[in-house]
């Protein structure tokens, strides 16, 4: 008998505790009720890295002159330095700095799996110093998200500004691009273009907007540093 009201007694202090929890800690426990805010967790967890479809990526070029071209048109003057570095692509202000892998072809399967391994050169690009659009890829995650893969490696691009430094190393050679432009654009849409010289290597870094969704695009738009 004195078991049982013992157990009475422990059931009703756990229900007094956690009522007392939720009343005083309920702006941060409150989003557990809202089923919308559950959803979109689950959501995230299960499909955190939406891939951006390779059939809107065309609007995300700048007048490519080098493309499909047997001699490619050059930047004059272009300013490099040696790198021991191979392939990689560093942007100090965010401590980015990730392998730049170059996928077979512009297959949604097969870019999707490529961004795993860091970010994606996507084909068509011309290469830094030629005229025409690089345009980069990268995963974006959720605040908090583990550092798994390079599922994140694109998550604080919203971060950086006009002036602001992106580092291109490929062939021994460090190309130095300074940003001009940031735009939240919706899928598929073009990018500004304004602020950008057609007479220069621009280089465009694209992720999914908000980190881990699939409803916008963030593009960051930077042009090659001459001398």
């Amino acid at each position: 008998m004195e078991e049982k009201k013992a157990k009475n007694l422990l059931k009703i202090a756990i229900v007094i505790y956690v009522a007392s929890f939720l009343v005083i800690n309920w702006n941060a426990v409150s989003w557990i009720f809202n089923y919308k805010e559950v959803y979109g967790m689950v959501d995230s967890f299960f499909n955190p890295y939406p891939s951006i479809d390779a059939s809107t990526m065309d609007a995300y070029f700048y007048p490519n002159h080098s493309q499909n071209s047997t001699a490619p048109a050059v930047v004059k003057e272009i300013k490099t330095t040696y790198t021991s570095k191979q392939n990689t692509l560093e942007i100090p202000k965010i401590s980015i700095e990730a392998p730049i892998v170059f996928p077979t072809s512009s297959d949604n399967d097969i870019v999707t799996k490529t961004l795993d391994t860091g970010v994606v050169y996507y084909p068509g690009s011309v290469y830094p110093g030629q005229l025409g659009e690089i345009v980069i890829l990268g995963h974006s995650a959720p605040v908090g998200w583990p550092k798994v893969k390079y599922d994140w490696v694109f998550s604080d691009l919203d971060k950086l500004a006009a002036g602001d430094v992106i580092l291109v190393d490929l062939n021994n050679k460090q190309y130095k691009y300074i940003v001009r432009d940031k735009n939240i654009i919706k899928r598929g849409a073009d990018v500004p273009t304004s602020t950008l010289s057609d007479n220069n290597s621009v280089l465009t870094l694209i992720s999914c907007w908000p980190p881990g969704k699939d409803y916008q695009r963030i593009a960051v738009s930077a042009e090659l540093e001459s001398n």
